[in-house]
Order: structure tokens, then C-alpha cells, then sequence
């Protein structure tokens, strides 16, 4: 990418002024009249030499403009000492020759050509309802995991479920209380676990049969309980797995608490010097100084805890898969817990440690509020989806049941995505499921009119020689951009920047759609149907990165 030829000679140029070890960005201005790449580095720089800033970017141009680079058509200095670069038309034309000419793979990249990387994300519980915090999770983790592929990694995808536990407990608990034969009504609207914890909570006796029912089943001891449970954990996986197929995700690996348990607890147990017997209980105790708790690995009944099974699995995951990087996608309401279990993890599998990412994210709230898996105040992944298909249908009267489908996970999908990380979000119906707005449908309308003009060319060849009026357009600056894009959002783990990039060029098409006349035989018609081209290409490949389809037609 010419960005990296341009830091490449601006390192060059500070080194033959004496001045190393700077760390300067290379932007794209806000305005295109300032260019297509500016930077800070003059005034870095000049922090380091003592110099003054504009001094040292004169010095710096002067340096750069001897490189005679054909690419760089002008190199201008702008208030204090930004240094501005804009490009050639040779640039741009050659660089659309080579992005066309990739077709799919335009945005891909070999920085993790090599690497071997695990994402576990989405991590619903059997016998509870797979809620709008789980879709959250697995938008984010499909999106990361597509990132890092396109990036040439090896990815796999990893689910992990806790199909044991308390929860389990309540949930069976409250089904045998009910008489009901549906299972899949019961755990498809979570009522059961709410019917459950709030008897858990409120009465006594209810509570001891729970934690009756939670030591038969960690200890398979009862022959009817284990039918029971048997029973309920593939109602609740067979639910799941259509939830996954209707988001378009397919895990490699599912991983199981009933399985990571045993093997954490033998790994606290045989580690006394890091994990302490504590009231009963054996505990790992924080480093305060660290702002670190002390966290229960296996309480007083005996039993692991999550944070002995979250061990136990680190282990279990390496051995399954081996990896060089492991990123973990959880809600931020355990970023303190996760802190803890990585200190411990360092002592005991110190190399997975320091191979683990953990990113968290914020709430999906309704306008209404936060919802509670405990009261029953739930929003289930298949309400919301169900509901937004249903909304599209309304408004848009001719729309085919595929299409209001892919707009309803596109609308889901794309308004997790556009947040930054670990932000709270407020899902508007209105917004969100809009086909002229900031909006996933939005993105997959104008991915369709590009492929409506492509099918009215028919077979009107692709031209890259002649530009109208000699100008470069705003699109194709902004197209060519898009595998930088890819990149930061990798590095950064950051899915935001591929849905806000998309958004701006769907903006900027749908402005030359509305003010040029494409298919009119001028002789830059072959450059106009470039545009198009390769707009289709990166809405695409965008949203493949975010997880969402691209149909043709809408």
C-alpha cells in the first residue's frame, strides 16, 4: 500500500536528519482538498530535535519531493507542519487496475499468514433462553474470527456452554415442578430458569431441592434426573444450533462445562501453592495492589466453580487446537472476574496466559431497558430477529421472506457492529431496519443497485484508462482505502471500522449514482462501470467481514 511507502520515506528522510525513534501517524483528511494522506511528524519530530515544527517539515518535503515518486503527484505543508501528500492519476488508475483485478480478494491481507488463532464467542447455557446479549457476543466474535481470516490466519471458531451448573439445577427444577411436556416452549422463552431462580431466591425449601438436584447431576447419580437432564441439554443444543445456521456461524468446536470441570478441579487441587483452602471452600487470592479480588475456584460442596471450569478449558482448547493467539468474547460484566483468571492462569499455564485476549462488550437494550434472565424479563435472540423480520414485511409490502429475513440479521447484525467496543447499545427499530440510513439493510440496498446496474451493462467491459472531466472521484479514493480498513480493524480487533467505512462508501456510490449518468456510451463509461465494480466488490467482502449476507436483489 502507498501508505507504507510514504512512512518507509519519511523514516528514510528523518533518519538523514538525525532524528530516530519517532512515532507519527499517517491519516486521511477529513476534507479530500487537503489531500489524500496527511502527517503529524514534523511536529513529533520537532519535540525530539528542538526544532521548530514547520522548519523541520520544510526540511522533511524537501527530502521526499528527491524521491521523484510517480505515485505522489504533490507534497504541501499546512499549518503548524502537517505534511500533505496527494496522489497521481497514475496512482489511482493503477491501483484501480489491481483492486479490480482481485475481484473477492481486494481488502485481504498476509499479516497472520502463519498464525493459528482460536475466537470463542456467543457461549449460551443450555436449559436458559439465547438472548440478545448472546447475539451481541456472537456478532462481535464472527465478525473478529472473519477478520482474522481474511488476515491469512488459520481461524477456528469455538463455542463454549455451560451444561451444568446451578442454572441447570433451577431450570430442571422448575420443569419438573410445572407438569409440561414442552420442553422447547419452556427453554426457547427462559421460562423455566426465571420460574426457578425466583423460587430459588424466595423460597427455602426450594432452594435445598436445587442444590439436591445440582449434586445428582454433577455426579450422575440419578437414573431418572439424568434422563431428565439428557433430555433437556439436546432440546436446548437443537435450538441453538438453529439460532447459529439462522446468524450464519459455524463453530469448529463446542466445548462443555461438564467436561472442563473435572479436569479444572484436578488442576486447582494439584496446585496449593497457588490456590488456597479458604472457609471450606479453596480459593485464589488477588493481588489488591492489582486491584485483583479473591475469587472461589471450588466452593464448599466440592464442586468447581466457573472459574476452575474457565481453567480447565484454556488447557482443554490449546490441546484440542493448537494456537498461537486465543480471543475470548464475553459481556463486560466479567471483565473483573476474567482479570482474576488470567492472573491465576499465568501461574499455571503461563504461556497460554500471555497467548489470550479477552475484549468484552456492552448491553443490548430496547428502549424499555436492561432485560434479567433471573426475573424472566428477557429479550430473546429470536424475538428480536422474529420481530424486525416482521417490520420489514409491514413496510415493505412486495418484500420476499428471504430478503425481510437477511435484512432483519443485517439490521441486528450491523447495529452491534457499528459501535465502537464495549459500548452500550440502544436498538432502534426505526433506524436499524431503515433502507436509506445508517443501517445494515442501508448497506445491503445499495450492494444490490450495484449489482442491478452491473446485470443492465450486460456485457459492457470494465475500463479503468479514461476518467470523465480528468478528475478522480471521491468514490474511488474512498474504495481504495479498503484494505487499510481491513487491517486496523483487525489489529485492533475493532469491527466498527469496517461498518463505518462501509457506510461512507455506500454514501458516496449512491451520490455518484445520483449525479452521473453511468451506462451512456461516453467514452468514460468503461471508467464509470469500474466504480461500480468494485463498489460491489467491497460491500461484499464489508459485509462478509461483518457477518452479514449480500443479496442481489432487494
Amino acid at each position: 500500500m502507498i501508505a507504507s511507502i510514504i512512512k518507509g520515506y519519511i523514516v528514510e528522510a528523518l533518519g538523514e536528519l538525525g532524528i530516530t525513534d519517532v512515532v507519527f501517524a499517517l491519516e486521511h483528511p477529513a476534507d479530500l482538498a487537503h489531500g489524500d494522506v496527511a502527517t503529524n511528524v514534523a511536529m513529533i519530530g520537532a519535540k525530539k530535535s528542538g526544532k521548530n515544527p514547520r522548519a523541520l517539515a520544510e526540511e522533511i518535503v524537501s527530502l521526499l519531493k528527491k524521491k521523484n515518486d510517480e505515485h505522489i503527484a504533490e507534497i504541501t505543508i499546512a499549518g503548524p507542519g502537517f505534511i500533505n501528500f496527494t496522489f497521481s492519476k497514475k496512482y489511482f488508475t493503477k491501483a484501480l487496475a489491481e483492486a479490480l483485478e482481485k475481484a473477492e480478494n481486494f481488502g485481504r491481507n498476509k499479516m497472520l499468514e502463519g498464525k493459528k488463532v482460536i475466537v470463542e464467542y456467543t457461549d449460551p447455557n443450555p436449559f436458559k433462553e439465547f438472548h440478545i446479549g448472546h447475539l451481541m457476543a456472537n456478532a462481535i466474535g464472527e465478525s473478529i474470527s472473519r477478520l482474522v481470516e481474511a488476515s491469512g490466519a488459520e481461524t477456528k471458531r469455538a463455542c463454549y456452554q455451560g451444561d451444568v451448573g446451578l442454572h441447570v439445577a433451577t431450570a430442571i427444577w422448575a420443569i419438573q415442578k410445572s407438569n409440561s411436556e414442552d420442553w422447547e416452549e419452556l427453554l426457547l422463552r427462559g421460562k423455566a430458569y426465571a420460574t426457578g431462580a425466583k423460587a430459588y431466591k424466595e423460597d427455602e425449601q426450594a432452594k435445598k431441592e436445587i442444590q439436591e438436584i445440582n449434586k445428582k447431576l454433577y455426579h450422575r447419580s440419578d437414573e431418572a434426573l439424568n434422563t431428565q437432564y439428557d433430555q433437556g441439554r439436546a432440546n436446548s443444543l437443537a435450538l441453538f444450533a438453529k439460532m447459529y445456521q439462522r446468524l450464519s456461524t459455524k463453530f469448529d468446536f463446542y466445548f462443555f462445562e461438564s467436561k472442563t470441570g473435572e479436569f479444572g478441579k484436578k488442576v486447582v487441587e494439584a496446585h496449593p501453592e497457588i490456590f488456597v483452602a479458604s472457609d471450606g471452600a479453596i480459593v485464589y487470592k488477588g493481588d489488591e495492589s492489582k486491584g485483583l479480588h479473591t475469587r472461589v475456584f471450588i466452593n464448599k460442596e466440592g464442586l468447581p466453580t466457573y472459574e476452575a471450569k474457565e481453567l480447565g478449558l484454556s488447557k482443554i482448547k490449546y490441546d484440542t487446537s493448537p494456537y498461537d493467539v486465543s480471543i475470548i468474547i464475553t459481556a463486560n460484566e466479567v471483565n473483573d472476574y476474567f482479570k482474576v483468571l488470567l492472573d491465576a492462569m499465568s501461574k499455571v499455564f503461563p504461556n497460554l496466559a500471555a497467548t489470550t485476549e479477552h475484549y468484552s462488550h456492552g448491553m443490548l437494550r430496547l428502549p424499555t431497558g436492561k432485560m434479567s434472565s433471573r426475573t424472566g424479563d428477557v429479550i430473546t435472540a429470536t424475538w428480536l430477529l422474529d420481530e424486525a423480520k416482521a417490520e420489514i414485511k409491514r413496510s415493505v409490502t412486495d418484500t420476499t421472506e428471504e430478503v425481510a429475513e437477511a435484512a432483519a440479521v443485517a439490521a441486528v447484525k450491523y447495529s452491534i457492529l457499528r459501535q465502537s467496543k464495549g459500548k452500550d447499545i440502544i436498538f432502534d427499530f426505526a433506524q436499524s431496519l431503515s433502507f436509506e440510513g445508517d443501517s445494515g439493510p442501508y448497506l445491503q440496498y445499495t450492494h444490490a443497485r450495484t449489482c442491478s446496474l452491473l446485470a443492465k451493462a450486460g456485457g459492457k467491459k470494465s475500463d479503468v484508462r479514461v476518467i470523465g472531466n480528468g478528475e478522480i472521484s471521491p468514490l474511488h479514493k474512498y474504495l481504495l482505502r479498503f484494505p487499510e480498513i481491513v487491517v486496523r480493524a483487525e489489529e485492533e480487533r475493532a469491527p466498527h471500522h469496517v461498518a463505518t467505512y462501509l457506510i461512507e462508501v455506500a454514501r458516496e456510490f449512491n451520490s455518484f449514482y445520483g449525479n452521473t449518468m453511468i451506462l451512456d456510451g461516453a467514452p468514460d463509461e468503461g471508467y464509470k462501470l469500474a466504480l461500480v465494480m468494485l463498489t460491489r466488490n467491497v460491500l461484499q467482502q464489508g459485509l462478509w467481514l461483518l457477518g452479514i449476507s449480500a443479496p442481489s436483489r432487494m
